[in-house]
């Protein structure tokens, strides 16, 4: 006998009963005096201690179980936006930055992230909202600032700081994708590094060899030191008479702030008064980094020069001079700036009639040589400072087949295959001339 339904008693609003009777926490289904099904899902913990029920509402019950379905595929699968503040991608590039990045990457890295958030990303892509940003957002913004002159690798460096932005974001619930995961970051060419020839390296240092800090510039070409490496060195880091050096700290680009208040209409680096706001030196990033090189005896001999040369500036110097211990270090002993020392070497290739190159193509030509001795790759690795995980990577970066070494394979080649073959047939030859010999 089939029930019958009670008279004044609505069929929908009974089954809404039926489906709301769900534990604490579960997700529920029900039917709304507006006339449309709504679900309830709970997601996780709100930021004030309560549960955080997501709301979905649709026109028909199929429809919202679907999307209650979807909300909880979403959970369990840690997809679900992070209630709270709804970011725009301008607040979240300028919060992160400055209260996340700056906490905890290195001063160097926190100013190419600041440039490229402060100059390109928020003016280009600031307006968006976080969790609508697509990939072709982000493609067609580097596009623009292409087209708007900026070279490609400007580009690039623009998409690596995002991608990092907005994977902090992802980590931190505020959005559930990275998008500058999947978009295609501006394509780079780049350059062949020609590392510079033995002879232009002996020209390099008959040169280097008339300026102060002279050895400056050997420990650049023979040891293949960065530029922060070798500007960090300290006395107390090399020992002359076992005949090494050792790296452990990082040359800082210096930093300032006004000390006249901001009123000499100058920029902070220029004030009269400026005082320096960063740290000289920090330590090398890798333990890779931190790394014991022998030192070659020309160079052990230039060293001994090079600091009784110091030692008559600091007597010089008198009061004025810093002593901070510096390897290098300018006439009052305080540590040589990087970008004048860029210029110094841009200055010495001129004065030794070698063709432009980066301060960096030295470290390239280091390797090189290096290559050119057959130098086994852990000891190449050692002394050029690299992880065991990406040495060979860094190998065929740094390390470059030139010209006289694919000649003198050629000609290892040539002996060996050639030479050999010459060998068969004079035998062969000597071997028919004997067989032809009619002892009678």
């Amino acid at each position: 006998m089939e029930d019958k339904e009670e008279p004044g008693k609505d069929p929908k609003a009974e089954k809404q009963k039926k489906r709301t009777r769900q534990p604490n926490g579960a997700s529920s289904i029900y039917f709304g005096k507006d006339g449309k099904w709504h679900g309830r899902v709970t997601v996780g913990v709100r930021p004030d201690g309560k549960a955080d029920r997501r709301h979905v509402e649709r026109k028909t019950e199929d429809e919202v179980a679907d999307a209650v379905r979807e909300l909880e595929r979403q959970r369990d699968a840690g997809k679900v936006r992070k209630a709270g503040q709804k970011w725009t991608v301008k607040k979240w590039l300028e919060h992160w930055v400055e209260n996340i990045a700056k906490k905890y990457v290195s001063e160097n890295s926190y100013d190419g992230y600041e440039v490229d958030v402060r100059v390109h990303l928020v003016p280009g892509l600031g307006a968006h909202k976080l969790e609508r940003l697509e990939p072709e957002h982000l493609e067609e913004f580097y596009e623009r600032m292409q087209k708007n002159g900026s070279a490609a690798g400007t580009a690039h460096h623009a998409h690596r700081t995002i991608r990092v932005a907005l994977g902090e974001a992802v980590r931190r619930g505020h959005i559930t994708r990275n998008v500058a995961e999947i978009a295609r970051a501006p394509r780079l060419e780049e350059d062949d590094i020609e590392p510079y020839t033995i002879e232009e390296i002996q020209r390099l240092l008959v040169e280097a060899a008339k300026l102060r800090n002279s050895a400056r510039w050997v420990i650049a070409l023979a040891l293949g030191l960065r530029q922060g490496e070798a500007l960090g060195l300290k006395w107390e880091d090399v020992d002359l008479d076992a005949g090494y050096l050792r790296t452990r700290k990082n040359r800082l680009r210096p930093k300032y702030e006004h000390g006249c208040g901001d009123t000499c209409g100058r920029k902070a680096g220029y004030c009269r008064e400026r005082r320096q706001v960063r740290r000289e030196t920090k330590s090398t990033k890798s333990r890779a980094g931190r790394r014991t090189i022998g030192l070659p005896d020309p160079l052990i001999k230039l060293l001994r020069k090079h600091r009784e040369e110091q030692e008559r500036e600091r007597q010089e110097a008198g009061e004025l001079w810093e002593d901070k211990g510096y390897l290098f270090a300018k006439k009052t002993g305080e540590p040589l700036i990087p970008n004048t020392d860029y210029h110094d070497w841009k200055d010495l290739l001129g004065a030794a009639g070698v063709r432009d190159g980066r301060l960096h193509d030295a470290r390239h030509t280091a390797g090189t040589v290096l290559l050119l001795l057959g130098v086994p790759d852990v000891i190449v690795d050692a002394i050029m400072g690299w992880e065991p995980g990406g040495s060979a990577r860094m190998r065929a970066r740094y390390q470059h087949v030139t010209g006289p070494m694919l000649k003198k394979v050629a000609k290892q080649i040539g002996d060996a295959v050639w030479g050999a073959a010459e060998a068969v047939g004079q035998c062969s030859e000597n071997g028919a001339d004997q067989g032809s010999t009619d002892p009678n």
